[in-house]
């Protein structure tokens, strides 16, 4: 009878098969043979396929789907690792530093494991973490002169920038970088708005992505003074398009092409009207 594999032979054959991935990113970035798009590529075009891949595997995640699970992780590696390609061709960092660093940091916030300290549960352990890592950030601010800045840059790092702002605003709120009063906001927000009507008109696409952050920026101020949660008012809106748009489609059997504007605004409201009625809802 054969027996389960032994932990060196599992990591055996972990190693080869991401060396053998490894070589396969090689060659998507090779100069002269490798493929077009990937060579197109630098840190900054694949910030939106490293978030991407990242909610993927969150997604597959909570539906339990070891499958889809081991396919999204498969992606969220291949970022991993074109980021470190494209670094070591610039010759900034390789994928062995980047295993170093995580390697340390692991070994530095756990002395439980690797040192003296003993941690009786998990909520030991995570309560050293935080000191540790707290300690970390204060020794790199010991000389800032933009303390309270630098901090939130660190803070928001791991958030989303709905949620880096909301944050942003709170703290700079809190210093004593605030507005009047309310109106004050709504001023910022209509400013703001005709910057962006204004790049728009110019055709200048970069200036307007600027802008259109501005006026993000300014409503999650909004949301701040009259507490309510952005994050929660986007996501309810998505669904509630989505459930709307489902019923535009069904009403039409799922083909919307060539459809005239009018009819399509008419289903809309149709449909927008019997979910409120569906749900006894005010009409408005």
């Amino acid at each position: 009878m054969v027996g389960a594999p032994t932990a060196a032979a599992m990591a055996s054959t972990s190693t080869e098969a991401l060396e053998q991935l490894i070589d396969v990113v090689a060659q998507l970035r090779d100069p002269n043979d490798g493929c077009p798009w990937d060579l197109e590529q630098s840190h900054r075009s694949l910030v939106p396929y490293v978030l991407e891949e990242a909610h993927e595997v969150a997604d597959a995640i909570r539906h339990g789907d070891d499958n889809h699970l081991k396919e999204e992780l498969g992606d969220l590696l291949l970022q991993v690792l074109l980021h470190a390609q494209i670094g070591s061709e610039e010759q900034r960092f390789n994928l062995a530093d980047v295993a170093d660093a995580i390697r340390t940091k692991l070994i530095r916030r756990h002395p439980h494991v690797f040192g003296d300290d003993d941690a009786k549960d998990s909520a030991s352990v995570r309560k050293s973490w935080e000191q540790i890592k707290a300690a970390e950030q204060a020794s790199a601010l010991e000389n800032s002169n933009s303390p309270l800045s630098d901090r939130l840059a660190i803070k928001i790092r791991s958030s989303p920038a709905l949620a880096g702002a909301m944050c942003i605003s709170k703290q700079a709120a809190k210093a004593g970088f605030e507005w009047e009063n309310f109106a004050g906001v709504w001023d910022k927000v209509n400013e703001e708005l005709d910057e962006l009507k204004e790049a728009v008109s110019r055709g200048d696409t970069t200036h307007a992505q600027d802008e259109l952050g501005d006026v993000l920026f300014t409503l999650v101020n909004v949301a701040r003074w009259i507490g309510i949660d952005p994050e929660e008012g986007l996501s309810g809106t998505n669904q509630r398009f989505l459930d709307r748009f489902s019923r535009v489609e069904a009403a039409l059997s799922g083909n919307l092409q060539g459809r005239n504007i009018d009819e399509l605004e008419q289903l809309w409201k149709q449909a927008k009207a019997d979910i409120k009625a569906e749900n006894n809802l005010p009409s408005s």
